[in-house]
């Protein structure tokens, strides 16, 4: 099983070809999706002006589709010595600043020791990554 972020959930619901990726992915395997992913792709949302019943509706497909990670104790720290590593690797590659949503789905990711479907270029050369082109 695999693990979606907030890019790959975004490009799904666009019916963007990256999202069809997604899609057939998750007619394969269900797969997980990072507990901050959905606060995540909430504040996108009604930022660009969804409606409320909108987003709850992309929300519960989501819930519905995958199992739901929480942020326990492990992933906080494994989360924590990630950002630290992401940040130097942005850094190195000249890529955006990690956040620390980031280093949350990643170390997830590392925890659960599954793949991160993606198409966020944070991640692109790391390990462990389905990186949607």
């Amino acid at each position: 099983m695999v693990i979606y972020d907030t890019y790959a959930w975004v490009e799904y619901f666009r019916g963007s070809n990256k999202g069809k990726i997604v899609r057939d992915l998750l007619e394969v395997e269900n797969g997980y999706t990072p507990s901050i992913t959905l606060a995540e792709l909430a504040r996108k949302y009604l930022r660009e002006g969804f409606t409320e019943e909108e987003l709850r509706k992309r929300l519960r497909f989501i819930e519905a589709k995958t199992v739901i990670i929480q942020i326990n104790s492990e992933i906080a720290i494994k989360a924590a010595k990630i950002y630290l590593q992401l940040h130097n690797h942005a850094l190195k590659e000249k890529l955006r600043t990690p956040s620390l949503a980031d280093a949350i789905v990643y170390a997830t990711t590392k925890t659960l020791n599954k793949k991160l479907v993606t198409g966020d270029k944070l991640f692109q050369k790391l390990p462990g990554i389905i990186y949607l082109e």
